[in-house]
């Protein structure tokens, strides 16, 4: 620890590194924002960015999800069944929804479900920076997630009680939530950051900050803020969260996979062993794109072009995909197994 002019700071305590956490913690963020204000300036611009967010990161971190799930024979072993019978069982409910109520409902269930995914991703990582600083500072118990969950709640909350009726051009109904409701969620969303921001300078004055996970904590804080609240636009909102949780994704897979091999290629996954060593992250990415442009560019496109006919049966298939990435995302990141995320288990 050093004082500086009577403030008792701590070592950053990284997951990786500087470099690759500042691009985590700030660069996923920050690329997040501007995409947002380049569409504002120029709305037209919309379309080419949501184009780049589903090809360079939304298929591609859904890809990334298959590198834990059959990119080496233990995995495969371990969660076949995932590939098996889990991706026939979603598909059938999915295909059930929208039969039985129609496109609307698996637009909303979506809507809220993605919503729920993007925010477990962010309290998983979270953890991780926790864990990483055992000897700081933090909130526990219901406080602690109190405080992480309540500008997510209140943004799903306020998208609600303003009763959007379309989402990415497509029927949406949401939720019947009452204004006052949604205003009491803003004022105790408010109250809690403003309570743990108060901590938290008591903390740096003690030398306890846990600076990195405080940093992570405000750019959770911020994107929801401004994807959920200051943005008027229910889908430009929701299209910054979807960059920021897709990079994140990404970089957090990759990095995960780097830990697992940090020894060196391994007999039994040698191909991921060998593109999740450090210096070949290029190597991985252009891996999980190669695979992108084969499932959604041609296995998913030829079914369509098969078996259905227009944007109804390609929203349910991708959907599809989506939702199976969302129940083994549930199942295969545990954050409280020690070793998850390369760094030592911590309670809490």
């Amino acid at each position: 620890m050093e004082a500086v002019r009577g403030v008792t700071t701590r070592r950053a305590a990284w997951l990786r590194g500087a470099r690759f956490d500042s691009m985590l913690v700030l660069g996923v963020p920050a690329v997040a924002f501007l995409s947002g204000a380049a569409i504002v300036y120029e709305p037209a611009w919309f379309y080419p960015i949501l184009v780049i967010d589903l090809w360079v990161l939304g298929y591609h971190h859904v890809i990334a999800t298959f590198t834990r799930l059959c990119f080496d024979r233990a995995s495969y072993a371990e969660r076949r069944w995932m590939i098996v019978y889990l991706i026939p069982a979603v598909a059938a409910a999915t295909i059930l929804l929208a039969w039985l109520l129609g496109i609307w409902a698996v637009v909303t269930v979506y809507f809220y479900w993605q919503w729920y995914h993007y925010t477990r991703q962010s309290w998983g990582i979270s953890r991780a920076y926790r864990r990483a600083d055992p000897d700081a500072s933090y909130e526990d118990g219901w406080l602690d997630q109190a405080i992480f969950w309540a500008v997510p709640i209140y943004g799903i909350l306020l998208r609600s009680s303003e009763g959007h009726t379309r989402f990415i051009g497509l029927e949406l109904w949401t939720l019947p939530v009452a204004d006052p409701v949604a205003a009491v969620t803003g004022y105790a969303a408010v109250a809690l950051v403003l309570f743990w921001s108060a901590r938290r300078v008591l903390d740096l004055l003690h030398g306890r900050l846990a600076t990195v996970h405080t940093l992570y904590m405000l750019t959770h804080f911020a994107i929801f803020w401004v994807g959920y609240v200051l943005t008027a636009d229910i889908t430009l909102g929701w299209l910054m969260i979807n960059i920021w949780h897709n990079f994140q994704y990404i970089l957090f897979v990759w990095m995960f996979n780097n830990k697992r091999f940090r020894h060196g290629p391994d007999p039994e996954a040698r191909f991921l062993s060998y593109i999740s060593q450090s210096g070949r992250i290029w190597l991985y990415m252009l891996t999980c794109i190669a695979i992108t442009g084969v499932m959604y560019w041609g296995v998913l496109r030829a079914i369509d072009w098969l078996f259905f006919a227009g944007l109804s049966a390609t929203i349910v298939l991708y959907q599809i995909v989506n939702f199976h990435h969302y129940v083994v995302d549930a199942l295969i990141w545990k954050a409280r197994r020690r070793g998850a995320y390369g760094v030592p288990a911590r309670s809490g």
